[in-house]
């Protein structure tokens, strides 16, 4: 651990014993607790991961009003870039939102835990055993703590029902400004291809920007070649030349058709917290997760000092209280996935960005009201009828032979 002289000294003074948290996995989750968590005087904390290097090579964004103005000024450190508002892109219309939007990448989420003095991340270390008191690596060495959070990414359950939404993105160099100024959040322009298709735009400098090929999809598999060559043939009729490729980042997100959340939390430890993912908290339609990450970041602090056992059964009931607020969106998601037709998908987007500001800003949030839901809902949809009517209950989605 990075602790200093001085504050050696001090604890030697005070006789203060200090805290000690152990978080497996270096996501998003683990580092926003460990941001949230920094100014405690009395804990240490490491964060255990498998992998070579902390946080993969991603991107995670969050619309301003996502969050609080507070949350967002405690999670500043981490932020790489902001922007003061965001567009959509589709054949018949286009429109420019004034929503402010911004980013975090693996980068400047490592550099915001390299300067906290009572973070250390443990590499190469994959966790074998985990429980309230401790973890075990796979080379045998153990750890004991005060606490232990298991972040390791999403578990299978045969509780959720899924569909998918996966994604290749390129971060270029171009030979000429590109001339984008705001993200692009979709851009449906484009052809549809293996369900709901859209190309996101990051504009990191005139001549830096992230080019993600994203589709909504029934199937998880992965063609990351075929998913490129779009790309560049996308970036070509940009008129881009792309000089070079800084780094590619891909994915595979869950979005959720139906969730048992009882029998999922049924088939987790009842003494061990769950974070991030691997506790299902996420936006169901969108895939976002740091608002909900956020969230469980405050819900830590505000418990802390805290055991296991004792945030394991807070954060149990603060995402049975969250799955419950995202029936609406689950409902949503078998529309889009069960009814409309693939190539049709883009559709019932389409329709949905015509509506207010105000309201695709709290159905980001996660926070629709019965107004939205209702207005969402109004009107003919761009789907059949009888098959809209077919979606309205996840139980036949939730059989464990079928999911």
């Amino acid at each position: 651990m990075r602790l200093t002289l001085q504050g050696v000294v001090g604890l030697l003074i005070s006789g203060e014993r200090r805290q000690q948290l152990l978080i497996a996995g270096a996501g998003l989750a683990a580092g926003l607790i460990a941001q949230r968590l920094a100014g405690f005087p009395d804990i240490d904390i490491i964060i255990f991961e498998a992998a070579s290097a902390p946080f993969g090579e991603h991107t995670w964004s969050f619309h301003q009003a996502d969050i609080t103005p507070a949350d967002s000024e405690l999670i500043g450190p981490l932020i790489a870039h902001r922007w003061a508002g965001q567009t959509v892109r589709f054949r018949d219309f286009e429109r420019h939102l004034s929503s402010g939007y911004a980013s975090l990448t693996s980068a400047s989420m490592l550099a915001a835990m390299e300067r906290l003095s009572n973070v250390s991340i443990r590499l190469n270390s994959p966790v074998a055993t985990i429980n309230a008191k401790g973890v075990v690596l796979e080379t045998g060495e153990s750890f004991t703590a005060d606490c232990v959070i298991d972040a390791r990414g999403m578990r299978k359950s045969s509780a959720i029902a899924l569909g998918y939404q996966k994604f290749v993105g390129l971060e270029v160099e171009t030979l000429s400004p590109h001339g984008v100024e705001n993200p692009v959040v979709m851009d449906a322009s484009v052809d549809q291809i293996d369900g709901y298709r859209f190309v996101y735009l990051l504009p990191f400098s005139p001549t830096r920007i992230l080019i993600e090929d994203t589709r909504y999809a029934d199937g998880g598999a992965l063609d990351e070649q075929e998913i490129i060559s779009q790309i560049h043939a996308y970036a070509a009729r940009r008129g881009w030349v792309i000089k070079t490729v800084v780094r590619r980042e891909s994915g595979v997100l869950p979005i959720a058709l139906a969730h048992d959340a009882e029998r999922f939390w049924s088939e987790a430890p009842r003494d061990v917290p769950q974070a991030g993912m691997r506790a299902a908290l996420f936006h169901p339609t969108t895939g976002y997760s740091l608002p909900d990450a956020v969230r469980l970041a405050n819900l830590v602090a505000e418990s802390w000092p805290v055991d296991s056992a004792v945030l394991a059964s807070k954060i149990r009931i603060h995402a049975l209280q969250r799955h419950r607020r995202q029936r609406f969106y689950r409902l949503l998601n078998r529309m889009l996935f069960r009814a409309a037709q693939p190539d049709r998908r883009h559709l019932v987007l389409q329709r949905f960005y015509r509506l207010s500001q105000n309201l695709i800003e709290r159905f980001y949030a996660g926070e629709s009201t019965a107004a939205d839901m209702a207005r969402i809902l109004t009107g003919k949809p761009p789907v059949p009828l009888h098959k809209a009517i077919a979606c309205l209950r996840e139980a036949p989605l939730l059989n464990p032979e079928k999911a």
